[in-house]
């Protein structure tokens, strides 16, 4: 049978007279209901702060042990640039004394160089009185002062120490007759002259040499005096 509700605004009304309520709980009454209700929440929410506290502190630790770690790492490694960097600045400065010692060593057999054209070049009949230097640096001068005992011997002088290796630009500067006591009392009219030159480097075929180190320069050790 089918039945019709023709007040179909008291069921809405029926509806609307609902309310919430807790489930009974152990026969509590309404108002202890709503306190045991309240204070499942509190719990739920302080259970919900402490999760979070304990993943955040976690998280906060991790941070704290990674920001160490950084620490220490930082550290070492400004050390290690430290020590490089001192490590360098010995290298350069040992590296500039050795130029330095280059720069005497090739330099100190100039003058050996120079007495031993001078000598071989001198011809018979020629002697000198003075040989001294006249300017320095990259280009070395020098004057040679002597005696010939004839031009002839004088000219050949001078080119034997103009087709030197180790000679160049050699002119006459001065020159004169004298008078000279030989052995015996005798005296002879020789020519007095002043000659000027300058050393030079000779090809690097024509002349020996040795590394002052073999190979490059060892780097210092790395213990610190």
């Amino acid at each position: 049978m089918i039945e019709v509700n023709l007040k179909p605004g008291d069921a809405r009304k029926r509806r609307r007279r609902r309310s919430l309520s807790f489930p009974s709980v152990g026969g509590l009454p309404t108002g202890d209901r709503w306190v045991v209700g309240a204070g499942v929440l509190v719990a739920v929410a302080l259970l919900g702060i402490g999760w979070l506290f304990l993943g955040v502190a976690g998280q906060a630790e991790e941070l704290e042990v990674r920001i160490q770690t950084a620490e220490a790492d930082s550290a070492r490694l400004a050390e290690v640039i430290q020590r490089a960097e001192r490590l360098q600045a010995r290298g350069d400065s040992i590296a500039r004394r050795v130029d330095v010692i280059q720069q005497i060593d090739g330099s100190r057999y100039v003058w050996p160089h120079i007495m031993n054209e001078v000598a071989q070049a001198l011809p018979d009949f020629t002697w000198l009185t003075r040989i001294q230097q006249v300017s320095g640096g990259d280009r070395v001068a020098f004057s040679v002062d002597g005696r010939a005992g004839t031009y002839f011997a004088l000219t050949s002088f001078m080119e034997a120490m103009e087709a030197s290796q180790f000679i160049r630009g050699t002119r006459l500067i001065a020159s004169e007759q004298v008078s000279v006591t030989l052995g015996g009392g005798a005296e002879r009219l020789v020519y007095a002259f002043t000659l000027e030159a300058e050393y030079q480097e000779p090809p690097l075929e024509m002349v020996d040499t040795e590394p002052l180190f073999a190979g490059s320069v060892a780097p210092p050790s790395q213990e610190e005096d």
